[in-house]
């Protein structure tokens, strides 16, 4: 979550009487945010990049209206959200992951400094354990039902609060805990097997 939202307001104003450069610094402080939100729903690199474009230029249009009743970027990720829908029904491609696509730049690079921090100084062997988990649970991610993994995806790698997770969804927030559940089960569920395997397991 931004640490300065009231920097997103004064921006936005600037936007409003025309600096069409405030704009842009919205767009850069976003663009990673909103390409690994995309990412998440599309899984197709050569995709990634257009659909985030497009929903930087449909928030630039719609921004006259922005009447801040929302934070920016929850405003913001809604728009990412539907343009990537739109593109999905207008491609006829189906929204979980296709087989072989590779993840988002950004992702990749998230994953991997998970799993330094993860080992850093540990053994080779555990190493090699903690990226099968991290593989466990992106494959549990990529296998959750587009819903699910919109809504864990907000939550755990983007950090949204239930609140706005409901208001970018659009749907009841009892919806967006129940959602949040199952999709913690199913990965959970996933990891089961992995972790009961290394379970007194001597290296």
């Amino acid at each position: 979550m931004p640490e300065s939202p009231d920097v997103d307001s004064l921006l936005i104003e600037r936007v409003k009487r025309g600096d069409q450069r405030a704009f842009e610094m919205l767009v850069v402080k976003y663009q990673r945010r909103i390409e690994r939100l995309i990412g998440r729903m599309v899984r197709d690199t050569d995709l990634v990049q257009d659909i985030a474009q497009e929903s930087f230029i449909r928030a630039y249009r719609a921004l006259p209206n922005f009447r801040g009743e929302s934070a920016f970027y929850t405003w913001l990720y809604r728009i990412a959200v539907n343009t990537a829908k739109k593109a999905l029904v207008e491609l006829k491609r189906d929204p979980l992951v296709t087989e072989g696509a590779m993840p988002a730049s950004d992702e990749g690079e998230e994953t991997s400094r998970i799993e330094n921090e993860l080992s850093d100084g540990e053994t080779p062997e555990a190493l090699l354990a903690s990226k099968e988990i991290a593989a466990a649970v992106n494959s549990a991610i990529d296998a959750l039902s587009e819903d699910l993994r919109q809504a864990i995806t907000l939550r755990e790698i983007e950090g949204l609060s239930y609140e706005e997770i409901a208001e970018v969804m659009n749907c009841p927030i009892g919806t967006v805990r129940s959602r949040i559940f199952r999709a913690r089960e199913a990965i959970a569920a996933r990891l089961r097997p992995l972790l009961d395997t290394r379970t007194g397991e001597r290296w």
